[in-house]
């Protein structure tokens, strides 16, 4: 249910983003740097069989064309050119993509697949390629006095049941909070002037901003909390399959430090989340 409801309110924010540009700025580093020590063996990783999905834009998603695309489309294909091996890219319907790779029908699994204790019993999981940070949006106006000291005389609004609102009553439990039933609804409280401040998932904060440039921007630093937000995305392997582990987090490390990996992020995220 939980992943309907974010695959909803994806398709309704991506789809003006994508045809909008704007700028933003670069990745930080998520993945961990001494991963580049770990140089794939020679033949060790002939290949990648890359398994994804086909209904979570802007992530992996198939165009008017038909034709499977998408920033985990790119990093995947990226990454084997990186460590100079053939790739695969066979798109499954989500509820089937796991087990398809703990059945052995791929070796990774590039489709958001979260890092739970359940998934750890099957699956080890590359470094963090995509941190999804929590984030303060207010109008426009008032991001320069932004101050989360200040949130004591503010309203904030916030999704209801989600980890912000966990995030709020744990550290901000002096802030008056509003819960609306979906981020879009929040948001549009913010813009209309009925609330504060948003707080939420910043990269689909993001999206929503980059159609409503002119009305709000986000406001603070970005909050990292994986034990509220999650470890951000992954890729998922076999349990034990340690050398395609090792090639996708060394792989990782390079396309960060040659830019590409950043490149990937300004053209698929044209409002940075960080």
């Amino acid at each position: 249910m939980r992943r309907m409801a974010m695959l909803k309110v994806l398709a309704t924010l991506v789809a003006a983003f994508l045809a909008t540009p704007a700028l933003a700025q670069p990745l930080p580093y998520h993945s961990d740097p001494d991963a580049r020590e770990i140089l794939p063996l020679q033949g060790s990783v002939p290949a990648i069989r890359f398994l994804t999905t086909a209904d979570f834009p802007p992530f992996n998603f198939r165009d008017t064309n038909g034709e499977l695309i998408g920033f985990n489309v790119d990093l995947a294909k990226r990454i084997c050119a990186e460590v100079n091996i053939a790739c695969t890219l066979q798109a499954w319907p989500w509820d089937q993509a796991a087990n398809a790779l703990a059945d052995s029908q791929g070796d990774a699994l590039i489709a958001g697949l979260a890092v739970t204790p359940e998934n750890g019993e099957k699956f080890d999981f590359s470094s963090t390629y995509l941190a999804l940070p929590g984030r303060f949006v207010t109008r426009a106006d008032d991001v320069a006095t932004f101050s989360v000291t200040n949130l004591s005389s503010k309203t904030v609004a916030v999704r209801a049941g989600s980890a912000h609102a966990d995030f709020m009553a744990r550290y901000l439990p002096n802030v008056t909070v509003e819960t609306f039933e979906s981020e879009i609804l929040a948001l549009t409280a913010l813009r209309d002037g009925k609330v504060n401040a948003y707080f939420g998932d910043a990269m689909r904060s993001a999206f929503w901003l980059n159609d409503n440039p002119a009305c709000c921007s986000f406001a603070g630093e970005p909050y990292f909390r994986p034990e509220l937000f999650g470890e951000g995305l992954t890729i998922a392997v076999p349990a034990g399959n340690d050398a395609a582990r090792h090639a996708i987090d060394w792989a990782l490390v390079r396309l960060k430090e040659n830019g590409a990996l950043d490149e990937l992020y300004l053209r698929w995220f044209p409002v940075g989340f960080y």
